[in-house]
């Protein structure tokens, strides 16, 4: 409904025009306008094409600690826009807040795949991150491949991860502001996460998780 009336409302497009749509898989198409309604929109489907914005050829899992506020909504935002694949809500030791019920994490994570929409749309990516409903930290160490844990203690250098062979599919971990605790380092490290501390300056977790983001793409992705 919404992208009809953004169809209609701000594209003004009519019948017979051009616009080109995706799928959200990373699939596009070029289409033509066949029926515009007030709340739908029929579209005839001329090729399938390639998307203006190819997709890194890195497959990253971004895992999150719940933030306060409009801060996780940064993240997702500019996540997507830096070529995510998929984004994982984490309930932390110290996350900033905390869940009231299933209710609650389905409607946060509603907005989020909002968020992730335009942002893809904005971006030109044909492809939306999957967001999951929020997972214990435990949880998510149960990840196959290569797996980093940002932590602002207790870790190696960025130069030392950039020596290792590119991972094609790759999860990072970035806790709250209060960071993570000393058993859930202890707990990443054992399941073989490379635990990474990026320099000597603390960063707000929302800075820290969009970084995360462009460095790994600039070391294993398409951000060159």
């Amino acid at each position: 409904m919404d992208e009809a009336r953004h169809l209609r409302d701000v594209l003004r497009l009519k019948a017979g025009e051009e616009v080109y749509v995706f799928d959200g898989h990373g699939r596009e198409f070029r289409c033509v306008v066949f029926s515009p309604k007030r709340d739908s929109a029929e579209l005839r489907i001329e090729a399938e094409v390639e998307p203006a914005k190819p997709e890194s050829h890195l497959q990253l899992n971004l895992c999150v600690a719940l933030l306060k506020g409009e801060k996780f909504d940064l993240v997702v935002q500019k996540a997507t826009e830096l070529g995510v694949n998929k984004i994982t809500p984490l309930i932390t030791r110290y996350a900033d807040i905390h869940l009231r019920d299933e209710i609650d994490a389905t409607k946060r994570v509603s907005r989020w795949q909002r968020i992730a929409l335009e942002a893809s749309k904005q971006s030109g990516r044909a492809f939306i991150p999957e967001i999951s409903l929020p997972l214990r930290f435990e949880t998510a160490l149960d990840v196959d491949g290569f797996s980093v844990m940002f932590s602002e203690r207790g870790g190696e250098s960025l130069e030392n991860l950039a020596k290792q062979s590119a991972p094609q599919f790759l999860t990072a971990l970035v806790g709250s502001e209060g960071g993570w605790s000393d058993e859930e380092i202890e707990s990443a490290r054992a399941r073989n996460f490379h635990v990474i501390t990026l320099g000597g300056r603390i960063l707000r977790a929302e800075t820290a998780a969009i970084t995360v983001t462009a460095l790994l793409q600039h070391l294993f992705g398409d951000l060159k």
